[in-house]
């Protein structure tokens, strides 16, 4: 029927899953200096599943993340070897692409900490800049605000490679940014993105939001998230990801009735985020060609 890019689904939690160790503010990022190898482990499994994209484990490498630990020094070195571990794994499957994923500077859903358009360009830019060599795309994630989408799109660009912007909606309603801002009042601002996604957003909050998100008139889809809540705890200084629990409803069958719900709608680009894993995107793409759909 349709032509369906099947993304894989999260990586930060199944990471901390897979290690089984206290979780740290660096989240995926110390599994990865913990457990060399793991990471392309979880790409190969979900290329496995039948995801053809593999969204990079570069989500929260930030120097200001790795302030303050013994890690400061190895902001590029972590990067890059992230950027290997995921390309290492597409190598041996064949149309399978690497995006380059670019979290927000200093924390997620945390529009307030964001910094002014000039600041957060010149951080987005060296990051995009040093991933793009070993990338297909840029994907940009958990998008908050309008001046968020604005700065790491712009950044982007630099890139000359395509750049998908996803955004993280309310969870209560999925017409507004987590910034509180409405969802169509930053379409104006992201007319040069490849693609625009919903992300990081409770199951429930994505059909509204890709209704708006359609009339863009560029290809657009969404992978959203299978926490219970953001919580208070979650949204202070330095968390760690055991302030958050997982939802225990969204089984692999239930989650890809949400995401078939949304290619009905039209989406183009399906995935998770946090807490789904490769058994969610296996029945996704068993589901997505039983209905007759191309995944490429």
């Amino acid at each position: 029927m349709t032509e369906i890019t099947l993304l894989d689904g999260g990586m930060g939690q199944e990471l901390v899953h897979r290690a089984a160790g206290k979780a740290t503010p660096l989240w995926g990022t110390q599994v990865m200096i913990d457990h060399p190898g793991m990471v392309e482990a979880v790409h190969r499994d979900y290329f496995a599943a039948g995801a053809t994209v593999a969204t990079t484990n570069t989500y929260a490498i930030y120097r200001d993340r790795l302030e303050g630990t013994p890690y400061e020094s190895r902001f590029a070195e972590l990067n890059d070897a992230a950027m290997a571990e995921a390309k290492a794994a597409a190598a041996d499957f064949k149309g399978a692409r690497v995006a380059g994923a670019i979290g927000p500077i200093k924390a997620s859903y945390r529009p307030d900490l964001h910094p002014d358009y000039d600041e957060a360009v010149k951080i987005y830019r060296e990051k995009a800049l040093m991933m793009a060599p070993m990338s297909d795309l840029i994907l940009c994630e958990t998008v908050v605000s309008v001046s968020h989408a604005r700065s790491i799109l712009d950044a982007s660009l630099e890139t000359g490679l395509p750049v998908w912007v996803a955004l993280s909606v309310d969870d209560q309603d999925g017409t507004r940014l987590r910034s509180g801002e409405h969802l169509a009042d930053v379409l104006p601002h992201v007319g040069k993105a490849a693609a625009l996604l919903i992300n990081c957003s409770a199951p429930e909050a994505i059909k509204p939001a890709l209704d708006i998100l359609k009339t863009s008139g560029l290809p657009f889809g969404a992978y959203a998230n299978g926490f219970e809540k953001i919580t208070l705890e979650f949204l202070g200084d330095k968390p760690t990801v055991d302030a958050l629990s997982a939802r225990r409803d969204l089984m692999p069958e239930v989650y890809a009735d949400h995401v078939m719900g949304w290619v009905d709608q039209g989406a183009a680009i399906v995935g998770g985020c946090c807490e789904v894993g490769p058994a969610h995107i296996k029945e996704i793409a068993e589901r997505l060609r039983a209905a007759g759909h191309t995944i490429v």
